[in-house]
């Protein structure tokens, strides 16, 4: 990014940022004095830890896919800024990750390490902090199958997983154009929930479990002109995520089919609505089981009725309300939903989370 759009969306980000935290005008104009002096010297310019701060929890607050915004201004933010090597990143990343499980009760957290800049950019190869491997074999995937081709490039890089189905992958972190680094999770940092059912006591032979925090790892945020390529954040889970989606899609653990046998489901015809049966009770066994280990979760239903308090907080202050219709209805009984009955608009808006290319692609083929 050129200079002179630096700048500009500097401004853009200052304008808001310091109206909202209650400076005045001539603090603003101060500020960016000092930001342009910066980019016309070095190219760039750094964040206070002010700016750094709200400059986050207003992209959260933009994240039209995240049906969660109702909390963003609880978002802890850690400034991991002056951390360049590998190891460092890594050892921080462990902290976050202990830091925001805090044994079951959720912080939502973000670590923000340094900015891309010129050739300088850390990048973490993992989609999640914590994520299942995946293995393709003769009879099947084993594990998680949407982690197949990361889980191979794990194996390239040295790593050796067990092979059951539930293997957390290391993590992966790559400084600049030095070689990649695998760092495998120190035992027990990753809390994991074993699932039982409430009524269905065969439950537990499915032997199911599921990670208990969501570390997304692999977006960039950018905040007025700086794109921080490694900045991993988390939340808590919302049940279907992991009940209707995670465990239940045909191209995941494709795990209804056995919930149907264990319920004694008839599974010959669509007409029983055998998986409409399995879906709810796997859900009512991912909810019940995070709450048994005394685990932040929350339902679709209530995340819904949080939602639109949020949609109602934008309005009483007079910002735009953004959102992906298609991301925020829930993956179950959507209609039963507020969410459902509304439409958003989808536009982008920044300070924002945004996507970027696997860095591993290349190795991937």
């Amino acid at each position: 990014m050129i200079a002179t759009e630096i700048y500009k969306e500097a401004e853009q980000f200052i304008a808001v940022c310091y109206a909202e935290l209650g400076k005045t005008e001539e603090e603003a104009k101060r500020r960016l004095e000092e930001i342009e002096q910066s980019i016309e010297k070095h190219g760039s310019y750094e964040h206070t830890m002010e700016e750094l701060r709200h400059g986050a929890r207003m992209a959260w607050r933009n994240s039209n896919r995240c049906i969660g915004r109702l909390f963003w201004q609880s978002l802890e933010v850690i400034d991991a800024r002056s951390l360049q090597a590998a190891d460092q990143i890594a050892q921080q990343i462990f902290n976050h990750i202990k830091y925001a499980t805090n044994e079951g009760r959720i912080r939502p957290t973000i670590t923000v390490f340094a900015p891309e800049q010129g050739e300088r950019r850390i990048r973490i190869w993992n989609h999640q902090l914590v994520r299942y491997a995946g293995y393709e074999r003769n009879e099947g995937a084993v594990g998680d199958p949407a982690s197949i081709d990361f889980t191979r490039v794990c194996n390239a890089l040295g790593w050796k997983g067990a092979g059951t189905a539930f293997d957390v992958l290391p993590l992966v972190i790559q400084v600049n154009n030095e070689p990649p680094q695998w760092y495998e999770l120190p035992e027990g940092l990753a809390k994991e929930v074993p699932l039982s059912h409430p009524e269905i006591e065969r439950f537990e032979e499915l032997e199911l479990r599921w990670y208990a925090v969501p570390f997304i790892s692999d977006m960039k945020l950018e905040i007025g002109g700086i794109s921080y390529t490694a900045a991993p954040f988390n939340g808590w889970y919302m049940g279907t995520e992991i009940g209707a989606r995670n465990l239940a899609d045909f191209n995941r653990y494709n795990k209804l089919p056995e919930v149907a046998r264990l319920m004694g489901l008839h599974t010959s015809t669509n007409t029983s609505l055998w998986k409409d049966r399995a879906l709810i009770e796997l859900n009512v066994a991912v909810i019940h089981s995070f709450k048994k280990h005394g685990v932040s979760i929350v339902d679709h239903h209530t995340a819904a009725e949080q939602f639109m308090r949020f949609a109602e907080q934008e309005q009483n202050n007079g910002r735009p309300l953004t959102g992906r219709w298609s991301w925020l209805i829930p993956p179950m009984s959507p209609s039963t939903t507020p969410v459902w009955h509304r439409g958003f608009d989808n536009t982008e808006l920044k300070p924002a989370y945004s996507y970027q290319k696997a860095p591993y692609a290349r190795m991937d083929n």
